[in-house]
C-alpha cells in the first residue's frame, strides 16, 4: 500500500487517445486561453488607465478579470504541454501548486461576484447612500477581504486533501489537479475529515447564494418601482451582466459538484470541466463589455491610441532611416 510520501508524480486524464484529437484538442484550448488573456488583459488595462472607470464597479470587475486570469492560467498551459509533447505526467508539487491556486482564485471569484452583487443593491435600492457606503476605502477593505478569505478556504482545502495517505495509485480522472480527484486516491478512513471541511463550505457558499438571491429580489422589487421605462431599463442593463455570469459561474459549477457518480465518464468530466473551469474565463470579459458602453468606449480608445501611438513610431522609424542613409 502507498501513501502520499511515495508519490512523486500524478498521471492526469489525456484530453484524447488519438493524437489527431490531441492536437485538436490543443488549438481549441490555445483558442480560449488567448481569447481569455486578451478580453481580460483589455478590461484590466482599460480600468486601470481610464479615470472614468475608477468606480467600486469597475474596481470589483478588474478583481474579477484577475480571477478569471489567474485561473485560467493555473490550467490550461500545463494541459497545452501536456497535448503538445504528448504526456500526462504532472510532479507532485505541481499538482499541489495547481490545487492551490485553482481553488484560490475561483474562490476568490465567487466571493468578488458576491460582493458585486452587494455593489448593484447599494446603487440601486440605496443610490443617496452610495458614496458613503463604497467609497474608496470600503471597496480596498472588501477587496482584501475576498482575497484574504479565498487564501485562508484554499489553504485550508489543500493542505488538508496533501495530508491524506494515497492508496489508490497516482492516475486522476481530469485533466488538472482538483480536489475531488485527489480524495479519490486516499484511503476510505481518511476521507471523512475532508468530507467535513466540504460540508463547511458548503454552507459558507450557500450562504454567498442566499446574499446573492435576496439582494436581487430586492433590487427587481426597487427596479419595478422606478416610473420611467428608460430608468428600468437603465437600471436593468448594469445587473444583468452580472446576473449572466452568476448564473453561469453556479450552474457549472453546481452540475460538477452534484452530477451522479452514474454519469461519470471521461469525456463527461472532460466537457464539465471545460464548462466551469476554463469557458468562463473567457466568455466573462464578453458578458461585461456587451452592456457597458463606458467600458466599451475605454477599450477603443485604448486600442485606438496603440494603433496611433505604433503607426508614429513606425514613421520615426522610417524617417530615421531615410535620415541616416
Amino acid at each position: 500500500m502507498s501513501n502520499s510520501s511515495s508519490i512523486s508524480q500524478f498521471l492526469l486524464l489525456p484530453l484524447a487517445d488519438t493524437r489527431q484529437l490531441q492536437l485538436l484538442h490543443l488549438w481549441l484550448f490555445l483558442g480560449i486561453f488567448l481569447a481569455a488573456l486578451l478580453g481580460n488583459g483589455l478590461i484590466i488595462s482599460a480600468i486601470a488607465c481610464d479615470h472614468h472607470l475608477h468606480t467600486p464597479m469597475h474596481f470589483f470587475l478588474l478583481n474579477l478579470s484577475l480571477t478569471d486570469l489567474g485561473s485560467i492560467c493555473t490550467t490550461v498551459p500545463k494541459a497545452i504541454h501536456n497535448s503538445l509533447w504528448h504526456t500526462t505526467a504532472i510532479s507532485y508539487m505541481g499538482c499541489a501548486a495547481q490545487v492551490f491556486f485553482f481553488v484560490f482564485f475561483m474562490s476568490a471569484g465567487f466571493f468578488l461576484l458576491t460582493i458585486m452583487c452587494y455593489d448593484r443593491y447599494v446603487a440601486i435600492c440605496k443610490p443617496l447612500h452610495y458614496g458613503t457606503l463604497l467609497d474608496s476605502r470600503a471597496c480596498a477593505h472588501m477587496a482584501a477581504a475576498v482575497w484574504a478569505s479565498g487564501f485562508l478556504y484554499t489553504l485550508l482545502h489543500t493542505a488538508n486533501a496533501f495530508s491524506l495517505p494515497l492508496c489508490q495509485g497516482n492516475a486522476l480522472g481530469q485533466f488538472f489537479c482538483e480536489v475531488p480527484q485527489i480524495l479519490k486516491l486516499s484511503c476510505s478512513y481518511s476521507y471523512l475529515r475532508e468530507v467535513g471541511i466540504f460540508v463547511a463550505s458548503f454552507f459558507l457558499l450557500l450562504g454567498c447564494f442566499i446574499f446573492i438571491a435576496f439582494s436581487y429580489v430586492q433590487i427587481f422589487r426597487a427596479v419595478l418601482r422606478i416610473p420611467s421605462e428608460q430608468g428600468r431599463h437603465k437600471a436593468f442593463s448594469t445587473c444583468l451582466p452580472h446576473l449572466a455570469v452568476v448564473s453561469l459561474f453556479i450552474s457549472t459549477g453546481t452540475f460538477a459538484c452534484l452530477k451522479p457518480p452514474s454519469m461519470s465518464s471521461p469525456s463527461l468530466d472532460l466537457v464539465v470541466a471545460l464548462l466551469y473551469a476554463v469557458v468562463p474565463p473567457a466568455v466573462n470579459p464578453l458578458i461585461y463589455s456587451l452592456r457597458n458602453q463606458e467600458l466599451k468606449d475605454a477599450v477603443r480608445k485604448m486600442m485606438t491610441g496603440c494603433f496611433l501611438a505604433g503607426r508614429d513610431c513606425l514613421l520615426c522609424s522610417v524617417s530615421d532611416s531615410h535620415c541616416i542613409s
